[in-house]
């Protein structure tokens, strides 16, 4: 069940989903991770390119999209654009630098790490593989 779907019920409502879900859902979640650049050109492209049909896809419902999008892509893997649960997953990044990058990150380890626009579909393949699809 898609997390997403409780933003606009009530905070009882939202408890309860949570605690019945919670867990279950919790071991199995699955991240897509962008981190981007607000002056980074290729990632512009990859937004007018590809994000909203990303966004409508039926694989969007599935997990949850994250986006690291810092003012400059200088600035992309600082700690403090990577907030939270997300330090451990920046830690794992052997190399920190570059954008756009896509991570797909199940059970808290990066199991897709793809750099450059030209990686999204090898990203949706992975993420596809990943959800049985």
């Amino acid at each position: 069940m898609n997390r997403r779907a409780f933003v606009f019920a009530s905070p009882v409502a939202l408890l309860a989903a949570s605690t019945a879900l919670g867990s279950a859902h919790a071991a199995s979640e699955i991240k897509v991770i962008y981190v981007g650049g607000w002056d980074c050109p290729p990632c512009t492209a990859w937004k007018n390119a590809n994000k909203a049909a990303w966004i409508a896809s039926p694989e969007f419902r599935q997990v949850t999209w994250i986006e690291v999008d810092a003012p400059k892509l200088k600035e992309a893997y600082q700690e403090r654009y990577w907030p939270g649960d997300l330090k451990p997953i920046l830690d794992q990044l052997p190399r920190k630098s570059g954008t756009p990058r896509f991570l797909i990150v199940k059970d808290g380890k990066i199991v897709s790490n793809g750099f450059g626009g030209s990686k999204w579909t090898s990203t949706m393949t992975d993420l596809k593989n990943l959800l049985g699809k």
